[in-house]
């Protein structure tokens, strides 16, 4: 029984005037506590696996907001733009990066979004007022113009739906322009507009953060519910392939939050695929500051995948039936400095334009551990957004940097393949409020040290991602195999520093970086590293 769960029974046993029992038991508790190892160890078998990793754990997001299409990705007549006016720096450094799959055009503009708005002439587009983030929107980046810079950055497309102000047919609708050869009103509007071929677009979100009242269309969780299964079933009677991701909660802190869901799921479970979840951590509101607490917050996260996970099986149950939906986790970052979304009626304003840290790095490459051990169900995530907005990349008229939280990313999707394994850690702990297995009111227990570890059974390649939490010491971590030990190491790398609030900016654009970590060091079926304080480290070993 954890400290947290013990504090729970000896105060409800008080409550119910059973003091004495209440203290024997904290008594018990005192002599039952086990001791901390002295020294951290994970435990690793590669038969304890998670899942086969499907690389869509590592999208990303564009959505008609601030600069993240136009003056980001998109900008005709930028001498760095190609004959199409994408930015081609910034094409290259997106498909350096490897991203799978990416989600467009919202988030929250979708909800009042008409995708015919941004086909056909762009002479004949209109230009409208976005009334999601009160911009406006020239239209002239569209369907269109989105596959064809997939195909240039070499990604996939999760397509998302105007289920706010937009009916059920028209998501039909842009199915049939998007994924049928020819012969019928919308697939041969596409070939006129001189796009013969057909997208083939398989990932699509059925709308966006219904349950918000700030969202264009809101509703009710059954209204929505409904909504969704009506376009589901329209969809799928012009392409019966599609994965479809009905939209989930908010986040914890709605007051509908799981009940949406539940109920939501109730209308639709059997026409779609998974279930979306967004979270957006801050170092503020939910930790007072307190870095300690801030870098345990992929805790959090573990605990929400399971919750909405668990609803999902509940509601699996109720209907009897045997089919298990998916997570897609398809917005997630840190966010909480740059907070103004009113674009005051401007073209492209400056919107969301986040600067991240080191400890904002950190706490990324902790919740990239947490979604890889939740790959079984978490099918797909999309770190939100790309460029420019709460993003990775930054651009200005001349170039293109890194931020921070690059780095993580990074790592994850150039090494991560293969299988997730489970491995088992032993860590010293600290406290934190609210964080950790239990959250009931009290403290909670954190491990200093968290870790993901994947094992390519092609290539040989084992990659092992490591969080230190500890801001003040370095800990060594014992690495034990129980079989299929690797017998060299590739790489090892680290992100750390001195200064937690650190950030790279255009004229400092390599403050913070990875540098190369001490060499860890491998004997027989041991690997001993050293985790530097506050830092995540890479190390890749091949067998």
């Amino acid at each position: 029984m954890s400290p947290v769960n013990r504090r729970d029974f000896i105060s409800r046993a008080s409550a119910l005037g059973l003091a004495p029992l209440a203290q024997g038991w904290l008594s018990a508790a005192q002599t039952e506590e086990p001791a901390e190892p002295a020294t951290p160890r994970a435990f690793i078998d590669p038969q304890f696996r998670v899942s086969r990793l499907d690389g869509n754990l590592f999208g990303s997001f564009l959505e008609h907001l601030g600069r993240a299409i136009y003056d980001g990705i998109y900008e005709p007549g930028s001498p760095l733009a190609d004959a199409d006016g994408f930015r081609t720096d910034v094409l290259a450094q997106i498909r350096e990066l490897g991203v799978p799959i990416v989600r467009y055009p919202g988030g929250n503009f979708v909800s009042g979004y008409n995708w015919l708005d941004g086909v056909g002439p762009k002479n004949d587009r209109p230009t409208v007022l976005d009334r999601a983030w009160d911009t406006i929107e020239s239209n002239q980046f569209g369907t269109d113009e989105f596959m064809e810079w997939c195909r240039k950055a070499n990604t996939k497309p999760l397509l998302g739906l105007n289920l706010g102000s937009g009916a059920a047919k028209q998501a039909g609708d842009l199915v049939e322009y998007c994924n049928l050869a020819k012969g019928t009103k919308w697939s041969d509007l596409r070939r006129k507009y001189g796009h013969e071929q057909p997208y083939g677009v398989k990932h699509w979100c059925l709308g966006n953060e219904m349950d918000g009242p700030w969202q264009i269309g809101h509703c009710t969780a059954k209204e929505y519910g409904l909504k969704a299964a009506d376009a589901a079933r329209q969809m799928r009677a012009v392409d019966p392939s599609l994965f479809l991701v009905a939209c989930g909660s908010s986040g914890p802190f709605m007051p509908t939050y799981l009940q949406w869901d539940r109920e939501m799921l109730e209308q639709c479970y059997d026409v779609v695929d998974a279930v979306s979840l967004h979270r957006y951590f801050n170092n503020t509101s939910e930790t007072g500051g307190d870095s300690r607490h801030y870098l345990a917050l992929n805790l959090s996260m573990d605990r929400q995948i399971e919750e909405v996970a668990a609803v999902c099986d509940m509601v699996r149950g109720r209907l009897h039936t045997p089919k298990r939906l998916h997570l897609s986790f398809d917005e997630w970052n840190v966010w909480y400095r740059a907070t103004d979304g009113d674009g005051h009626k401007q073209v492209a304003p400056h919107l969301l334009e986040e600067v991240y840290n080191l400890e904002d790095a950190l706490l990324v490459g902790g919740l990239i551990i947490t979604l890889l051990r939740h790959s079984d169900r978490v099918r797909i995530a999309c770190l939100a957004q790309l460029v420019n907005v709460i993003a990775p990349l930054m651009t200005n008229e001349q170039t293109v940097i890194r931020q921070t939280i690059y780095y993580p990313y990074a790592w994850a999707l150039h090494n991560c393949r293969g299988d997730v394994l489970r491995p088992v850690v032993e860590s010293p702990t600290y406290e934190v409020p609210g964080v950790g297995p239990f959250r009931s009111g009290g403290l909670g227990r954190v491990p200093y040290l968290d870790l993901a570890v994947t094992h390519d059974g092609e290539s040989g390649k084992t990659c092992l991602l490591v969080l230190n939490r500890d801001l003040d010491n370095s800990h060594e971590l014992e690495v034990i195999w129980r079989a299929e030990a690797p017998t060299r190491v590739l790489t090892s790398q680290v992100l750390t520093g001195t200064d937690l609030k650190a950030s790279n900016t255009f004229a400092e654009p390599n403050r913070v970086v990875p540098r190369a970590l001490d060499a860890p060091e491998l004997r027989g079926t041991r690997l001993t590293l050293q985790a530097p304080a506050k830092s995540f480290s890479l190390v890749v070993l091949e067998a």
